[in-house]
């Protein structure tokens, strides 16, 4: 005896398993997603325009403060003690101090002061704009030479006057006076940069925003196919 043949179900009945759904609302392909741009920017910070906008504000800002540098190195630089004499019926200019050591405490000084001002530059900028960027720490090392340089000048400005013969013959033979202010060390103008750029460095290392561990992230997504989601 044959036993009886039952027929297959029709091709359109398929289990509820393995029933398509609809995607999710708001879902679209991973191409999709990234061809469709809306004209912003993401969570790496802002764009390359603003971070040159806010660098070139730095810039200045961080090289006008090399004007109150300038006016603190003038006023606390010790003096350098200068005696002025005739000699052959001409005047000359030495040492009232043979062995002191003012000409190195002027250096000292502004080198002192230009590292002050790069920690607190730094300490600005960071708390400024924590996120950093390469512009903005060209800013800083730009701003702090542009800085120290405007500072340099300014304190020389200031000080005594250039011209010792003259300053010598006003005061007097014998008479004790002040020479003029001056930079011995040159590389005191890269105090402020140097100063700047590894506080700047230290500060991002230590508080800056870190990016996500992709390992603590959790189970990856899956889209309404099983598929995993980039």
């Amino acid at each position: 005896m044959t036993a009886p043949l039952t027929p297959p179900p029709p091709p359109h009945e398929q289990s509820s398993q393995n029933a398509w759904q609809p995607p999710a609302a708001g879902y679209a392909p991973p191409a999709a997603r990234d061809a469709a741009w809306d004209g912003t920017y993401g969570q790496d910070g802002p764009g390359m325009k603003t971070e040159v906008r806010d660098a070139a504000v730095i810039t200045v800002a961080v090289a006008l403060g090399g004007v109150l540098l300038g006016v603190l190195w003038w006023w606390l630089a010790p003096h350098v003690p200068l005696v002025g004499d005739v000699v052959d019926k001409s005047w000359v200019v030495y040492l009232a101090d043979s062995e002191g050591e003012q000409a190195v405490g002027v250096d000292g000084t502004f080198t002192l002061l230009a590292l002050g001002f790069g920690a607190v530059s730094a300490l600005g900028v960071f708390f400024w704009r924590r996120r950093g960027g390469v512009p903005l720490v060209v800013a800083l090392g730009v701003g702090g030479l542009l800085g120290s340089l405007l500072a340099w000048r300014l304190g020389v400005w200031l000080g005594p006057a250039q011209d010792v013969i003259a300053h010598a013959k006003q005061v007097g033979k014998g008479v004790t006076f002040s020479a003029p202010l001056k930079l011995g060390a040159k590389g005191a103008v890269l105090a402020w940069s140097l100063a700047a750029l590894l506080v700047h460095l230290g500060l991002t290392a230590l508080f800056g925003p870190r990016d996500p561990d992709p390992y603590q992230q959790g189970p990856a997504q899956q889209d309404p196919y099983g598929a995993p989601l980039p």
